[in-house]
């Protein structure tokens, strides 16, 4: 049986850039084995399986799984925001309509914007501060600033943004690392942007994720605590609801709008389709 799929950039408006996911429309749930190695085929850091679960008086609601090449994961922003994107592109949604899933994660939901913008609603994903693991600064080559955990991930802050950029850890030894990925951040060194990152999760397959949404959940309320006081600023304390906007600067790289509300945090990109395809296999689940 054949399986329709697209391929999307997501957190960016350049082909080529940003974060690819594969999107599967699916007319009916498939098993979990057979997604997994679905996604194994499609090596891409997520590939995202929907379906059409329920339809209320709002409209319909999607189940949505995100796998990595070797895991399913509890939440994943660029997949979700492709996701959204192929829902209004094949007009699966009217391009007006709020597309609403149901994850591993709870109910979250992409809100069309102006310019071809996308916002996702997630939960906000704060993180506590840790001692380092052992070995984190041998395999990060750097010794972190401090340290922070958050539901699978470790956030690790490095001195500067050029230490973010130039960054080469050593995978092998991040595996030894339990987590499920590390996200290393830093203050940013150029106009418009206020924080870069990078995040590694080779745990589940992904040596580096170009742009990770999930992590924007982690780094939101992390930079709006510590940007509430800037250096050289006579604003004061950053306004409930400020805009931040992180730059994650992999190879790909890509930016993402980041809104902090109370326990929720927006997270705002672009998408575009660079391919679609047709999966033929035999599906025994």
């Amino acid at each position: 049986m054949p399986y329709d799929y697209t391929i999307v950039d997501a957190f960016t408006h350049d082909a080529f850039h940003g974060n690819p996911a594969a999107v599967f429309l699916l007319d009916a749930p498939r098993s979990t084995e057979w997604m997994r190695q679905v996604a194994s085929e499609m090596h891409l850091s997520e590939t995202a399986f929907v379906v059409r679960e329920a339809v209320d008086e709002i409209g319909p609601i999607f189940r949505l799984r995100w796998f990595t090449p070797t895991a399913e994961v509890k939440l994943c922003g660029h997949a979700t925001l492709a996701t959204a994107h192929v829902l209004w592109e094949r007009e699966v949604l009217p391009a007006q309509d709020q597309a609403r899933f149901l994850t591993l994660s709870g109910l979250l939901t992409a809100s069309p914007g102006d310019a071809g913008w996308i916002t996702l609603n997630f939960p906000a994903r704060p993180g506590q501060p840790c001692p380092p693991p052992t070995g984190i600064a041998a395999a990060l080559g750097q010794v972190p600033v401090g340290t922070w955990i958050s539901a699978e991930d470790l956030l690790v802050e490095l001195p500067n943004a050029q230490a973010v950029r130039t960054l080469t850890p050593d995978i092998g030894a991040l595996r030894t690392v339990p987590v499920r990925g590390v996200c290393v951040t830093a203050i940013a060194d150029s106009p418009g942007v206020d924080f870069v990152s990078r995040f590694f999760a080779p745990n589940v397959g992904v040596d580096e994720d170009p742009v990770t949404g999930s992590a924007h959940t982690v780094l939101a309320p992390f930079w709006a605590a510590r940007l509430q006081d800037r250096p050289g600023s006579s604003a004061g304390p950053l306004p409930v609801d400020h805009e931040l906007i992180g730059h994650q600067v992999s190879p790909r790289g890509g930016f993402v709008r980041t809104r902090l509300q109370g326990d929720r945090v927006l997270l705002s990109g672009e998408a575009l389709t660079v391919a679609c395809g047709t999966l033929v296999v035999e599906d025994n689940g």
